[in-house]
């Protein structure tokens, strides 16, 4: 993907919280799309190889949870984690890394993250098909920046981070609002 590229229409398939259903698990299916997430608003997009993973639970996603008002600052409106695991994994780990910021969507089958080119296979770490690590600042579900790590390959013997981290991100951001300002 390059700044310009829109953004792929598919179908996520996620569980939302319904209190009228009760008990243990008040949760329903509701689809959701990529104009739900994209549409009209100016966020950042970043996706990783797994939840509960070591690099994205201790750095790319609290940072960027921790990162909310910084990023809002500079006009973001949202901010999305999305990776190639179910919505039940994707609810489980916002939930155990208390998430109030950030929202998760889950790319179950990895139809977005194929077509947005990022679809690897990680079949060396036991993982199957899953995401490369990179991030976005996405206009109205059109893409302003794009930051991928590099060596996007299947079954990397490494997992880079630094590229799509939320000070990078967030540094593009001032960098540009600077610009636009001048």
């Amino acid at each position: 993907m390059q700044p310009g590229s829109k953004l792929p229409e598919v179908t996520f398939h996620t569980r939302v919280r319904d209190e009228s259903i009760g008990g243990d698990n008040p949760f329903r299916w509701e689809d959701k799309t990529t104009s739900d997430y994209f549409k009209g608003k100016r966020v950042v997009l970043f996706a990783l190889p797994g939840a509960f993973t070591p690099t994205c639970s201790t750095y790319q996603l609290p940072g960027f949870e921790k990162g909310f008002g910084d990023f809002a600052e500079q006009g973001v409106d949202s901010i999305y984690c999305l990776s190639v695991n179910d919505s039940f994994v994707m609810n489980q780990w916002s939930k155990a890394q208390g998430l109030e910021n950030v929202q998760v969507i889950p790319d179950g089958s990895g139809e977005f993250t194929r077509r947005v080119g990022m679809l690897v296979r990680k079949d060396n770490l036991g993982f199957g098909l899953r995401s490369w690590r990179y991030a976005a600042i996405v206009n109205d579900g059109v893409i302003e920046a794009w930051f991928e790590e590099p060596g996007l390959s299947d079954n990397h013997g490494e997992d880079p981070y630094g590229v799509s981290s939320p000070e990078t991100v967030l540094n593009w951001l001032r960098e540009a609002n600077q610009e636009a300002a001048a």
